[in-house]
């Protein structure tokens, strides 16, 4: 477990649960999902103390359950999101007890490797007016390198302060970069925008290798001279990218449910306020933005891995139909020389030629030039030429 307090655009990592707000800012509770469900009678207490408010029951089901979809649900005190991340998994950040369908896949299945990699397990938010509590994979990368940022983010501010007098308009400047994307975020809802865009940023980083393994496939099954036998891992990639897609699109159901629920918050009066509502729905549509790529490059892939099947059975039936123009053309050569070998093979007692000195050649010249005529003809109507690659 990891706990936060940002007071100002500072940002303090403290070494246990606070039992008090700080002042003009918020608390950023995020602990793993073994934690949580160990010490979840704790964790409400301290809800209960900074915020007057526990979460409920099913809620806290929902935090714990590692199969849940991506979904959102809000109450009067508080929102809840679950979104599922599609984060490069190592064999550390395997959760075996709770086993997500989807992408996280046991280690028999013979899919592209940058699939295999590909773990979809549930992030939780719940998201308070001064509390953020988000419930991680246990080992999440995710929640690791935001904190790291946050306090990169901490410390440049604390410079910049240190080093100038803080004027009107550094303080400005400060604040237009704490509201930037690489600054410290102004709420807990902002906080669990940033953190969800990382999420959905991290799948648009693992599409150039993703893309490059089935590019491969394509190239192995258009090639007419390779014989394309790993039919059941081709199967299982395409399951994968079905599962990958509906996982996006439970994605985008959950963000288009937020940003219906923002459009509802009442309207701020203060300037500043207003900034912070106008921000959060721009981060909110830049990650259903975001979204939307990844479910348009996820069909694409699998719309590609369909084609590829295509010409790959097509280029197949091609090679059978030059095969079998080839072998019929060769019969049809034949075909006069076995009718005159047959002739000269009848049971007749006179047969021109047949005992003729020079009978042999003259049969055998006249089915050379016949073999060869029909050679020429069939040439020149291609029907034994092979056909360009």
């Amino acid at each position: 477990m990891r706990v936060f307090t940002v007071n100002d655009h500072h940002v303090q990592d403290a070494l246990s649960l606070p039992h008090a707000l700080p002042a003009n800012g918020y608390v950023w509770i995020a602990c793993s999902r073994t934690f949580f469900k160990s010490e979840q009678h704790q964790i409400q207490q301290t809800l209960q103390i900074l915020t007057g408010h526990h979460l409920l029951d099913l809620h806290m089901s929902d935090l714990l359950n590692g199969q849940l979809p991506s979904r959102f649900d809000l109450t009067s005190y508080y929102d809840v999101l679950v979104f599922r991340r599609l984060a490069a998994s190592s064999s550390n950040e395997r959760e075996a007890s709770n086993t997500p369908p989807g992408l996280k896949i046991k280690g028999k299945l013979s899919g592209p490797p940058a699939l295999r990699r590909v773990d979809t397990s549930p992030i939780g938010f719940a998201i308070f007016d001064n509390v953020l509590l988000t419930v991680h994979p246990d080992d999440c990368a995710i929640r690791e390198a935001y904190a790291a940022r946050l306090m990169a983010a901490s410390n440049h501010g604390q410079r910049a302060v240190s080093a100038e007098p803080p004027t009107t308009a550094a303080l400005e400047v400060s604040d237009e970069r704490s509201t930037g994307a690489r600054g410290i975020p102004v709420s807990p809802a902002d906080m669990m925008l940033r953190m969800v865009s990382q999420v959905v940023d991290v799948y648009l980083d693992l599409r150039r290798d993703l893309t490059r393994q089935l590019d491969h496939w394509q190239a192995e099954l258009i090639n007419p001279d390779t014989r394309f036998n790993n039919w059941s891992a081709l199967l299982e990639a395409r399951l994968s990218l079905h599962h990958l897609d509906e996982i996006c699109e439970d994605q985008r159901s959950a963000m288009q449910d937020w940003l219906e629920s923002l459009n509802t918050w009442a309207p701020p009066t203060a300037s500043a306020l207003i900034k912070e509502h106008e921000i959060l729905k721009v981060r909110s549509r830049d990650v259903l933005e975001h979204i939307d790529r990844v479910v348009h490059h996820v069909r694409r892939l699998e719309q590609s891995i369909e084609t590829a099947v295509q010409i790959h059975f097509n280029a197949q039936s091609n090679r059978t139909n030059e095969t079998m123009r080839t072998l019929t053309s060769i019969t049809a050569i034949f075909l006069p020389l076995n009718l005159i070998a047959a002739v000269f093979g009848m049971n007749f007692e006179v047969i021109p030629l047949l005992h003729n000195s020079a009978g042999f050649w003259w049969t055998i010249g006249s089915m050379l030039l016949i073999a060869l005529t029909l050679a020429w003809l069939f040439w020149r109507k291609r029907y034994l030429a092979r056909s360009g690659r």
